[in-house]
């Protein structure tokens, strides 16, 4: 493992802790600065939509407010480099990662998410940005609220 190696994977992994923390704290300025302009997000599988940065931003600007709170886990990374050389750093990789996602629903209690983030990375002056980003849904779980009992005063 050389040091280009592990700094790109610190990196790539700072990229995604901003992409969970940018939904989460609905920063949309933050989100947006994960991917490039170009950039294609499809949330499909989790009922959601498929288009720009820009309209997909857009989109969870409008529907994150439905949740109180969202917390994204991200783990199990792993990155596979395009083209990484001896004397050249990568300029492009895979990244396949599982998320865990609890979110609190104002009044009707939680909905809980998980599945795999699919990335395809490239180099940019500006560091390691998402050219496209693919939600796979692996499963879905909705709990009621809790009730106060009698025990609760």
């Amino acid at each position: 493992m050389t040091l280009s190696y592990i700094a790109d994977r610190l990196e790539i992994e700072a990229l995604l802790a901003d992409y969970a923390s940018a939904v989460d704290r609905q920063d949309w300025d933050l989100y947006r600065s994960v991917f490039t302009e170009e950039a294609i997000v499809d949330y499909v599988s989790a009922g959601g939509i498929k288009g720009t940065v820009t309209e997909v931003a857009d989109w969870l600007a409008e529907t994150m407010p439905l949740f109180v709170t969202s917390m994204h886990m991200v783990s199990n990374v792993r990155i596979t480099f395009a083209n990484r050389g001896e004397a050249e750093p990568a300029t492009a990789a895979t990244v396949e990662a599982m998320f865990h996602n609890p979110m609190l629903i104002a009044g009707d209690g939680s909905f809980t998410t998980g599945g795999w983030y699919h990335h395809r990375l490239v180099r940019t002056d500006a560091g390691w940005k998402s050219e496209r980003l693919v939600e796979e849904s692996g499963y879905f779980a909705s709990l009621p609220q809790a009730k106060p009992s009698a025990a609760d005063g």
